[in-house]
Parts: structure tokens; sequence; C-alpha cells
């Protein structure tokens, strides 16, 4: 690869973004170190780790990286025998804190059968956890300097025995100092250390009248500090139990540091596999920073950047941009006017390409192709400047030689405003016989150019193919869009007119150049004109297609959603029907169980025609129960009653059994119907008068039925949780049970939420026959996530 390329492209600028993004030292080391390949299967493995790390981070968070350090210095020294100090130790106990945290983190997504991360979970499981080493260590060790109590019994008995020493001291010389007989003798009333030693302050006259050794003076030698001796003695003693606590310190380091040795290599492996790990999250970090997809590699020399953005400028005001190249042209010349993106558009393509070669995603669409390349050249100058000089050009014709002198087959080569600088019709010339001898060697050539010529050769030159940067004439500004297959179109005469200069001088202009040369910007217009027709029908028809696809799919979904519903209903009709038979059978058997208990003395003929009685009836209920599984509708009246009224006792036909009218017969005839505890829709034709008798006991029984409602049923029912599907079919059951009871307003609980469920029990209550009105929830009621029926 080419160095300068690099800098040119500013891939050293996305190295350190990469840098940043790493926890540790070994982590930004290694950063720092990633280069383009050329190998495209080690280039997936690069893109493989980076796409797990980005997918890591996005569903279970930033892994526990931090503290990560070099620790090699550490394990040598405790392989050859030695201790490590307490900050050495803490380091260890660092890498293995984070060691273990990383097999917690990566615990969960084992379970995860969906989840696929073998680059990271491998290094991972690769880690060694050693609790008991990290425990110890930091059991022992406080911080840098301090060694905690807890390290070791002895240790804190020496402690106790020091703070007990030194209080000795301090109580045997405050009561020397603050003696009467003493005070005349100190320079202060005080206690301070002298060579780690207490003594007390005597003015240099007395120094005969305190005995005791002299272990300082001061500056002026006004004054001598004394250790009397009457703490020599103590003083000794304190110093004995200080060289014991160093001495214990000493042991309790080494034993520390031989539990490291024990397990030195496994260690020290782990820190390769955190500098890995560190380095692939940093990958995924700045993937997140830049909203960057995993691009798809090939070795074809194919291109293909969908809404790419240059990671370099403000992702909030970045245009982004298509580019292909590499299929059906492998030369692409971009016109268009200054300021307008073309340098942005070469540096866009170069970066990428070394971004994807180097296991970085790029920030562009999902599936952006990038070819991977042995060679990228690019001759880009930063500085473009209205007078172009003679050196200028020869600057650009020194990196432009050096490139065609190493460019080789598969590789990639970019042009800044190629031939410029020097005469127009010898540089243009220069630049089609460039551009031809790349194109020769097969070589993704992309160039940008202001000459005209350029945009005719890319016309009429097979695997060539022009470009150009859209420019809004009514703006006066670059749109940043890059329209490749359109040449661009000079706007000078449009430009000029914009801003004001008369038509007349324009005209003359127009007449200076030559006829072609009109013909050919018009043709140019004309095509752009074309285009953007083209592109907004294109735009057009793409979006009536997915409001088309978005329909079909809401009616297909309202279908199933019916269907579903109409399934529920007349299963739940089904279930209730099987109840009730299944009460009747019980009490059919309870009632044959009383007249045998009450015959048990009559004649066996009697017995004889009880069971066959009640096998007749048991009969005949299986009956209807079979009849009910094909269909409980299929039965009418040959006399369907005429004026019914609520409360008038009828047979329904379809179920064979005896229900009370709840409702008059709408227009189409249906009306519902009590039967025991289950309330039925029903036509008028299924029905049937039923005797006297037969109305008696059943009005007895329907206001049994409403007593029984009316003592069980609460005044508010709890929706949350539901679909709307169940939620209408509990509350039409609700609704029903509460106008039996007679309850004049209730409360459906339905919660807050996304509000679909309270909407859905709103547009059910508009039509529903018991519901006279209804409202939201006042505050203390519930508020929106509480409807209030009031029921007629």
């Amino acid at each position: 690869m080419n160095e300068k390329s690099f800098k040119v492209l500013e891939f050293y600028k996305i190295k350190e973004l990469l840098v940043n993004k790493a926890e540790s030292q070994l982590g930004k080391e290694l950063a720092g170190e990633i280069e383009p390949l050329t190998d495209i299967n080690e280039i997936e493995i690069l893109q493989q780790e980076t796409d797990e790390a980005l997918t890591l981070l996005i569903k279970r968070g930033t892994p526990p990286l931090y503290g990560i350090n070099s620790i090699s210095i550490e394990i040598k020294r405790v392989e050859i025998g030695g201790a490590l100090s307490p900050a050495g130790l803490l380091k260890i106990s660092d890498s293995l804190r984070v060691s273990r945290g990383l097999k917690s983190y990566i615990k969960e997504t084992k379970e995860d059968k969906l989840s696929n991360y073998p680059i990271v979970e491998g290094l991972i499981e690769g880690l060694s956890v050693f609790k008991n080493i990290e425990d110890e260590i930091n059991n022992a060790i406080i911080n840098e300097q301090e060694i905690s109590d807890n390290a070791s019994s002895t240790l804190r008995n020496i402690r106790r025995q020091i703070v007990s020493k030194n209080d000795a001291i301090k109580d045997k010389l405050n009561s020397i100092i603050s003696s009467q007989n003493n005070k005349k003798f100190l320079q202060d009333s005080l206690v301070t250390m002298r060579e780690g030693r207490y003594v007390i302050p005597v003015k240099q006259e007395n120094r005969s009248s305190v005995p005791g050794l002299i272990h300082d003076m001061s500056a002026s030698g006004a004054t001598v500090f004394i250790e009397p001796m009457a703490v020599v003695e103590l003083n000794n003693q304190l110093r004995e139990l200080e060289v014991k606590e160093r001495e214990e310190i000493e042991r309790i380091l080494v034993e520390l540091s031989n539990l490291v040795a024990l397990e030195s290599s496994k260690i020290a492996n782990n820190e390769n596999i955190l500098r890995k790990l560190d380095f692939i999250f940093a990958k995924g970090k700045l993937a997140l920073e830049l909203n960057a997809t995993r691009p798809k590699l090939n070795d074809k020399g194919y291109i293909n950047i969908k809404k790419g953005r240059h990671p370099l400028l403000n992702t909030k005001k970045v245009v982004p941009t298509n580019v292909y190249i590499g299929k059906d042209f492998n030369s692409l010349i971009i016109t268009g006017p200054n300021t307008g993106g073309k340098t942005v558009t070469l540096k866009t393509v170069g970066l990428f390409t070394l971004m994807a070669q180097s296991g970085l995603h790029i920030p562009a669409d999902y599936n952006s192709d990038i070819a991977v390349f042995n060679q990228i050249f690019a001759d880009i100058g930063d500085e473009q400047s209205i007078e172009q000089s003679l050196s200028t050009f020869s600057s650009h014709m020194t990196n432009i030689v050096d490139i065609l002198n190493k460019v080789e087959y598969n590789s990639l080569v970019l042009f800044d405003e190629l031939g410029a600088g020097t005469d127009p019709t010898e540089g243009a010339a220069l630049a089609m016989s460039i551009l031809d001898h790349l194109l020769k060697m097969d070589v993704r050539t992309i160039a940008t150019t202001h000459y005209s010529q350029l945009k005719i050769y890319a016309l009429t030159t097979e695997k060539v193919r022009n470009a150009s940067v859209e420019f809004d004439v009514e703006t006066l500004s670059p749109t940043y869009r890059l329209l490749i297959g359109v040449p661009g179109k000079s706007n000078a005469f449009e430009i000029s007119k914009r801003l004001g200069l008369q038509s007349y001088i324009i005209d003359y202009a127009r007449d200076l150049i030559s006829k072609e040369n009109i013909e050919f910007e018009d043709v140019l217009q004309a095509i752009e004109h074309d285009r953007r027709i083209i592109e907004e029908d294109k735009a057009e028809t793409s979006r009536l297609k997915l409001e088309i696809e978005s329909l079909k799919q809401t009616l297909s979904s309202e279908k199933e959603k019916t269907k579903d519903m109409r399934e529920k209903i007349l299963q739940k009709a089904r279930e209730e029907a099987r109840v009730l038979l299944k009460e009747a059978k019980e009490e059919a058997d309870l009632i044959v169980g009383e007249l045998r208990n009450i015959s048990s003395d009559i004649e066996k003929d009697r017995n004889k025609r009880i069971q066959e009685a009640q096998g007749m009836l048991k009969d005949k209920l299986n009956e209807v129960e079979k009849s009910l599984s094909k269909n409980i509708l299929n039965v009418k009246s040959k006399k369907p009653p005429k004026n019914l009224k609520v409360g008038e006792t009828v047979e329904v036909l379809t179920l064979n059994q005896v229900g009370t009218v709840l409702s008059s017969p709408d227009e189409k005839g249906n009306l519902e119907v009590q039967i025991g505890i289950m309330k039925v829709n029903v036509h008028i034709s299924t029905l049937r008068r039923t005797q006297n008798e037969d109305n008696e006991k059943s009005t007895f029984k329907a206001k049994k039925i409403v007593s029984n409602k009316s003592k069980m049923i609460k005044n508010e029912i709890d929706l949350r949780g539901k679909t709307i599907e169940e939620g209408i079919l509990d509350i039409d059951k609700y609704l029903d049970d509460s106008y039996i009871a007679g309850l004049k307003e209730v409360f459906i609980i339905h919660g807050k939420g996304t509000g679909a469920l309270r909407d859905g029990v709103k547009n059910y209550l508009r039509g529903h026959k018991h519901v006279k009105s209804y409202r939201s929830g006042k505050y203390g009621e519930g508020g929106d996530g509480v409807t209030v029926v009031e029921i007629k």
C-alpha cells in the first residue's frame, strides 16, 4: 500500500479515532498498528470480528474492559522467584477481574440459540479465571501503598501492639511536658518526631537538665530535640514492632506472588487475549459511533457504495453519496462545480476501501460492495487555487508519474483535477492519454475534471462513464448528489444571469463559443431535465407500490382477525352449550337417583321402568350434543311465535332448551334469550312458545338467575394485558350480565399503554345496545386508563 495515499485519504485520522475507542494501552497499541490487508479471506475474519463486537455492544452493552494492564514485567518477576509490590499485585488482580467479568458478559449470549459470536466467544473461552488469587490479593491490599490488617492475623496483632505502644509513649511524653518542673526547660509544650522516634523540644541552655538522647537541633541552635530516657526503651520496642510489621508485609507479598507464579503462564495468556478483545471492541465502538455497516467484499474490482458518508465530516450535515464502478465500466470521470463535492467523493471511495481492507465497517447503507485491491493510489490536492501555476502542474505530474510507474493489475487510482494547471488543450489530451493507459491495464480509475473534452471522451469510449455533481441553478449552490451516467453541464451562463449580468453580454459570450459546444451543453441540459423527471416518476411509483403493499398487508391482517374472531365466538357458543348439557345430564342423574331412593321398596318392574326412562333421557341429550357439534343453528320452527315480548318463555329448538326472552326481535328477526346461566343470540324462526306451567317455571328460573347475577357481579372489569379481540368478548358478556343484574354504571379498566385497547373498547361501546353513554374516567377514577359506562 502507498503511504502517501494513506496521508492524502486521511486514513491516519481514522486510526486515531480507533485508538481513542480502546480502553487500555495494550488495545491502543494494537489499534495503532492497523493496516489494510490484501487477502480477502483474512479481511473477512477481521470484518467478522468487528461485526460480532458491534452486535454485542447493541444487544449486551459495553463489556467490562476497564482495568486491562500490561503485566508482562510482573509475570517475569514472579517466574524467577521475585516478590511483587502492592501495585504489581493490584495490576494482576485487575487483569483477573476483567477476565472474570468478560466470562459473565458472554454467558447469557451462549444461552441464546439465535446468537452466534464464534470469534469473541472463542477468545473469552480461552481466558482463565482465578477467583481465589483475585480475592486473596484484594483482601490483603488496600491500595498501592497500604496493606490491609486482614492480610494476616500476625499483621493485625503487630499493628495493635504498635498502636498500644504509640499511645503509651505519647502518654509518657505528655506527662513529662505537662509537669511544672519541666515546662521551664522546654521551648514548646509539644511532642514531635525525629528519625522515627518521639522527642520533645528543649531549650539549648537547659539541655543538661533533661536527661535523654539528642536526635536533632534547630537551624538557629536555640532548640535541641531530646528523647527522654523514660521513653527510650518504649521507642526501642516500637521500632522493633515496626521492623516486625515490615517483615510480615514482605512475607505476605511473597506468599501472594507465589500464588501468581503457580498460574503465571495462564495469567500471561490472559493479557494477550484481553489485548485482542479490547482492540476488537474498539472496532465495534467505532462502527457504532459512525453508524457503520459491514461491507460485502469481492475480488472482482466491483465497488457499489450506497448512501456513503465521509467518516470525518459532520454526520448531521454530510450529504450521502452513491458511487459504483467496476461492473459495466472501469473508469469514472466526474465533472461539476467547485465545492460541489467531487473531491469528497474521491476521498470517500478511497477511504472506505482502506477501512474495509483493514477490517473496519464503513458508514454506508447495508450491503454496500467494496473491492479488495492490491494497491490504492491517490493524487488529491487539498489546496485549490484559481490561478494554476506551472509548479502546481509539475507537482501533480510528479505524483502521476510515480503512480504510473508503480501501478499494477487490481489497483484503484484516484485523480483530482486530472490535467489541470496547464494549457486546457494539452491538459485534456494528457488526461485522456493517462486514462486510456489505465483503462487498457484494467485498473479501476476515478478522476475529476473541468474539461469538456473528457466528457466527450467518456461518452465515446467503452468502459468509461461520465458522472457529475448536481448543481441547483435556482439557489446557486451544489446539492452534493453524484449523478452517474450524466456529464456535468457548465452553468457559467445561468449563474451569471441569476447574479444580474446583462443579457446582451451573455448573448455575446454565446456567440464567441463554437456552435458545437453550445449544442453539446444544450444536450446535457436536456438529459438533466429528462433525468429529473424520470427520478421523480420513479420515486412516485416506489411510493405508490409501498402504499399498495401496506394496504394489502393491512387488509390481509384484518381478514385474519375477523376469521379468528368468528371462530372464537362460535367455539365459545359451542363450549357454553356443552356446559349446559353437561349440567342437564348431571341434574337428570340426580333426579333418577332420588327416584330410586324413594322407590327402593317398590317392586322390581318399577325400577326397570325408571332405568328405561333414564336411558331414553340420556339418549336424547346425547343426540342434542351431537347436533351441536355439527351445526347449532340448523333447526327452525314451523310457526315462529308472533308479538314476542321481553320476559316470555320460549323453547329454543336449536338447543332443545327453554329460556326467557331478553330483547324484542330486531328488523332481521334476531333476539336474545337467557337459558340458565347462558345468554344466546337466536333467530325468531328457531323459537316456539311454551305452556303456562313451563312459563311460570322459566320465569321463576330467570328471576333466580337475575338475583344471582346481581349478587355476584362487580361494577368493574379489568382488561389489562388482553388483546382487543379478547377484551371485546369479555366486555360483551360483562355488559349483558350487568344489564341483567340491573347495574346502572360500570367501570372498564383497560390501562393507558399505547392506547390501542382503550380505542378498541370505546369503538365497541359506541354501538352496543345496552350502553346509554360512556366517558373517560375522572381524576380519582383512573383517568384515561378507565372508561365509565352508563347502562340503559
